[in-house]
């Protein structure tokens, strides 16, 4: 099997189904479904906020397994309201710009959790 590198799990839930949160195998790396959660739990209404929020925890994750925000090669944002895509789309630039990565943002019709408005998932490829 090739050699992976996983962040550590962040919660029972990713345990009991069994999916890791970010996961390294090579030069690439990839960040399954993030949403933006605070620290202490809270959950913001603005869906660019909540986007802001995930876009952060992904270069987090991004970092931790030895790549950068400019590593990015593509990114895939989940809102519930199209209404909310040209904040959850400024978010994705104040956080991504530089690197200009692809992206697709898509409506759907609903999230694990209704107070979420967006999801978003990402994949780098670290070079040398």
């Amino acid at each position: 099997m090739t050699d992976r590198q996983r962040i550590p799990s962040l919660s029972s839930f990713e345990e009991e189904i069994g999916f890791t949160r970010a996961l390294r195998v090579g030069e690439r790396i990839i960040v399954s479904g993030t949403v933006g959660v605070a620290a202490d739990g809270t959950i913001p209404e603005e869906a660019g906020a909540q986007a802001d929020l995930a876009f952060a925890e992904i270069i987090r994750h991004i970092e931790t397994l030895g790549g950068t925000a400019l590593d990015v090669v593509r990114v895939r944002m989940f809102v519930t309201d199209i209404a909310d895509a040209d904040a959850v789309s400024a978010a994705f630039t104040r956080a991504l710009k530089p690197t200009r990565p692809t992206g697709t943002l898509v409506a759907v019709a609903a999230l694990y959790d209704p107070k979420w408005k967006v999801e978003i998932e990402a994949e780098a490829i670290v070079t040398l």
